[in-house]
């Protein structure tokens, strides 16, 4: 099954063409969704299969390219169209197709009736058929043709209602900015690529990061190639300073920020660093710089996160804290651990997307909390689904996301530090009384909302089983991921699972040091109570007051509004990136450029002819004599010249 990975890419591409081409005429939904959810659930069964294939061989032979054919061939350059099948790779395979199938299946209530519902299916084809490519590829190019491919999607999914005002302007406006932040870090990934290229000979990953731990290759060739990829990392998975597109992509569907910003795409950019780790490993300067960013992208996010009132607001800075998470593990060394949050992370963040989706459909398209209120007499299965993925995300065991974000806290502090783990920990209790904020308020106490007009219903089944997997997923998902410290002699699966493909990195970075169980255990109780005791404050106070962040924002106002408005980071850049850029193209590019020179050089010469003709058409008389006189001229002429130059 393992040679037959290609379908995986293959059946979703199948799908977006059927549902693309044909979608408008076929309109039955049932079709249209069960064809755009059976091609991604065929590639999550082949992704299986292929796994007990690789559990079924040795360590060292877990490795498949299933090359297809030859891409491009120019001179040093050799590119395949071949997929790399190995621990990494079909991990992030099951991650995309297995929640991706049960994102398309909600969609196909979620999206009912919407007039672009064939469109809608499409686009999510596309995407996979992108994501795949990206997660699967043997080589760089492949890779950024995955990368570039699921940036367009963004686009297409987050702009999908184009017709419908988001916030201050649309969702295209959301949509674009999302290219256009995308295309900065996208312009960093390239450079790396050159530089790779440059430096080894080669971009197929084999023979790169052979090279890459073989060769006498100086710290600062690493230093810049790492930095270069980070930066394109920093733009597809929203950290400081790019991270500013991933709020404004909840003006897509709801299933979009599931699948596309919780899911996949924003992990696109933790998944290349983790593939890239002997790189990585080999510039500790980058090293250091990824866990900062991650660590600072995690607080921030989480800050900002406290006060917002769009319930997909607080998932979305939620999941841009989740994302510095990710970061900060890989900074510090621990690259199976960052993917070991992506694969938690995915359960309970697209769960709680779905959730909330639930939440809005049920509502009549409302999304403010302070508009919500007991729901969970309404909304029973939203309700329990929802509180298991906020169990998750607060890190309480035994729930999946206690043990990928506890292993996280335990190598910040035993490979970054003290001020690591505490900032780590500040962020992850601020992550649980938001979550429990969010949850109070919608399921808990008295509705805030008109009865009369408005009377919110549990989904239909095909949007609730997706959540009850999920939820199942977001329960035991970690326990493949025991700390050693629990596992005695079995160590932990997931690390062990990995191991082969970080091995060569992590001899690098043998230097990092380590502490005892008994100061894991320490930290672990910590973190653990701090996040129950947060859990408790945010159902104390917002049990007794719906109202209290009104009340906090009269008693702190100037903080409040800092947070609220985001730090004022999108007018920052609106003020010195934008407008700058804008009016410098309008005076220097369009008036002076294209007006005066382009268009001056092109209306100059026009006008040149146009005078010259002027005078040359004077000797157009039309008189036959006139014309005689001129021939006979030039005749003499040319005589007299010809005569002379004897």
């Amino acid at each position: 099954m393992t040679q037959l990975i290609y379908l995986t890419v293959l059946l979703p591409l199948i799908g977006f063409l059927i549902n693309g081409l044909l979608g408008s005429k076929i309109k039955n939904e049932k079709i249209i969704g069960g064809i755009g959810s059976g091609v991604v659930g065929l590639s999550f069964l082949i992704a299986l299969f292929s796994l007990f294939e690789l559990l079924a061989l040795p360590d060292d032979q877990r490795q498949v390219i299933v090359h297809l054919f030859t891409w491009l061939k120019a001179g040093g350059l050799d590119v395949s169209i071949a997929y790399q099948v190995d621990q990494l790779s079909i991990t992030m395979a099951l991650i995309v197709t297995g929640v991706g199938f049960l994102i398309h299946v909600y969609s196909i209530g979620y999206m009912h009736g919407d007039k672009g519902f064939w469109r809608f299916f499409a686009y999510l084809n596309l995407f996979i058929f992108a994501m795949m490519n990206l997660v699967l590829a043997d080589n760089f190019v492949l890779l950024f043709l995955g990368w570039e491919g699921v940036g367009l999607c963004s686009y297409l999914l987050i702009g999908f209602w184009y017709d419908r005002k988001f916030e201050k302007s649309t969702t295209s406006d959301a949509a674009k900015k999302a290219f256009v932040v995308n295309r900065i870090g996208d312009f960093g990934f390239l450079l790396g690529m050159f530089l790779i290229f440059m430096t080894f000979g080669s971009l197929n990953f084999t023979e790169v990061f052979a090279r890459a731990s073989g060769l006498n290759v100086p710290t600062y060739v690493f230093n810049f190639i790492a930095l270069f990829l980070f930066i394109g990392a920093t733009g597809k998975s929203a950290q400081i300073p790019l991270f500013v597109w991933l709020p404004d992509a909840m003006a897509g569907p709801t299933p979009v920020s599931a699948l596309i910003h919780a899911a996949t795409m924003v992990t696109a950019g933790v998944y290349m660093v983790a593939r890239c780790s002997i790189i990585f490993a080999s510039a500790p300067a980058i090293m250091t710089l990824i866990a900062v960013v991650g660590l600072l992208t995690a607080f921030f996010a989480a800050t900002i996160g406290l006060v917002q009132n769009d319930i997909k607001k607080v998932l979305a800075y939620s999941t841009v804290s989740q994302l510095g998470y990710m970061f900060l593990a890989l900074g510090v060394g621990a690259f199976g651990a960052g993917i070991f949050h992506v694969m938690t992370h995915a359960f309970f963040k697209a769960l709680l997307f779905l959730g909330a989706g639930s939440v809005i459909h049920g509502m009549h398209e409302e999304q403010n909390l302070q508009k919500y209120g007991g729901l969970k007499k309404y909304m029973p299965t939203t309700y329990k689904t929802f509180l298991v993925a906020s169990i998750a995300i607060a890190g309480i065991p035994p729930f999946a996301g206690f043990f990928s974000k506890d292993e996280i806290l335990w190598y910040s502090f035993a490979n970054g530090g003290l001020i690591f783990w505490l900032i780590g920990v500040a962020t992850a209790l601020m992550t649980a009384f938001y979550m429990f904020r969010l949850l109070t308020l919608t399921f808990d106490g008295t509705p805030r909302f008109d009865t009369h007009h408005k009377h919110p219903h549990e989904s239909p089944a095909v949007m609730t089983i997706p959540l009850i997997a999920l939820a199942v997923l977001s329960v035991i998902g970690g326990f493949i991921g025991i700390p050693e410290v629990f596992s005695g002699s079995h160590g932990n699966l997931f690390h062990g699972w990995l191991a082969p493909i970080f091995k060569k990195a992590e001899i690098k970075l043998a230097h990092y040091g380590s502490h005892s169980h008994t100061t894991e255990l320490i930290l672990m109780a910590i973190s653990v109570i701090g996040a129950a005791s947060a859990i408790w404050f945010a159902r104390k106070i917002y049990l007794k007051n719906p109202q209290f962040a009104v009340n906090t924002a009269n008693k702190f106002k100037g903080l409040y509004k800092v947070l609220f408005n985001k730090y004022y980071v999108d007018e920052v850049y609106e003020s010195t990136v934008v407008k700058p850029i804008l009016k410098g193209s309008e005076s220097l590019l369009w008036k002076f450029t294209d007006v005066k020179i382009i268009d001056g050089a092109v209306n100059g010469l026009a006008t040149i002819v146009e005078n010259s003709s002027s005078y040359i058409r004077k000797i157009q008389t039309g008189v036959t004599q006139f014309y005689a006189v001129i021939m006979a001229l030039g005749i003499a002429l040319a005589l007299f010249w010809i005569i002379l130059s004897l």
